[in-house]
């Protein structure tokens, strides 16, 4: 068994988007990948990574045509339980690096909301986004989450009080960025790397978003907000997920690109 299949069978992934603060990341996100359907008539959608189906069976059981990709058998059979046989849905087992089972050009939006998370290397995760674009029709979006480098630096290092653990073994360049490995189970990004793995392609970016913003620096807190004091948090975080100079702080990134035509 992989790092990364331990690490699913043994987590609660569904519960991460449910929890209020959670919430956050998950309507952000939907609200950009419903911003993106709404310019086909009748999208067909692909999500690369769909793991327990937050997303992919959402977006079914509203009646898109959905075909969901994820790598660990334990996160689609979660996925499949989820399925009463009436949603327009196809879950089969795949690699975010290798989607030669789909052909060039067939869907209007391609989504690949955790495969970054655990790409190593640049070369591994423009792999993944050339798949990305080369299954996406021209005039198509390409949705494309990452984790963010400073959140992790201020909540793990400093707040989680890990500062000694991490500079013995070795796991922080001398300008603060992390270093990641397959054992340490997420690749952490910052903003000109997101860039860097862009370039080359024939795509635009259309916004670079910030799906949860403040909301992972004070869970506690958030999860007792009531639903008053949510709905107006997130009135101010819709306000503000898209400035430029509040991005790379949010614990989560949206990439939201269109492919030329």
């Amino acid at each position: 068994m992989s790092l990364l299949e331990d690490y699913y069978n043994s987590r609660d992934e569904e519960n991460r988007l449910l929890s209020q603060h959670g919430q956050v990341e998950y309507l952000t996100t939907m609200k950009y990948i419903h911003e993106c359907l709404s310019a086909f008539a009748s999208p067909t959608v692909l999500e690369v990574g769909a793991g327990t189906g937050r997303y992919s069976v959402a977006l079914a059981k509203e009646g898109y045509s959905v075909t969901a990709v994820e790598l660990v058998q334990h996160n689609l059979d979660v996925l499949r339980s989820k399925l009463d046989g009436s949603e327009p849905i196809t879950a089969v087992q795949g690699n975010a690096l290798d989607l030669s089972v789909f052909k060039d050009r067939s869907f209007d939006v391609t989504m690949l909301l955790g495969p970054m998370y655990h790409l190593y290397t640049l070369e591994d995760k423009k792999q993944a986004l050339a798949e990305a674009v080369r299954v996406t029709k021209p005039g198509g979006y390409i949705l494309v989450a990452y984790c963010m480098n400073e959140p992790t630096v201020i909540q793990y290092v400093f707040l989680g009080n890990h500062l000694d653990d991490v500079l013995k073994t070795d796991l922080l360049t001398d300008d603060w960025h992390c270093k990641s490995e397959p054992k340490e189970i997420f690749e952490l990004v910052r903003t000109e790397d997101i860039a860097l793995i862009d370039s080359g392609f024939p795509v635009d970016r259309i916004k670079l978003v910030a799906t949860d913003g403040a909301a992972h620096y004070f869970r506690e807190f958030f999860d007792e907000m009531d639903d008053e004091t949510f709905a107006k948090w997130m009135e101010y975080h819709f306000a503000t997920c898209e400035r430029q100079d509040l991005v790379g702080a949010s614990n989560h990134t949206l990439d939201v690109l269109k492919v030329r035509c």
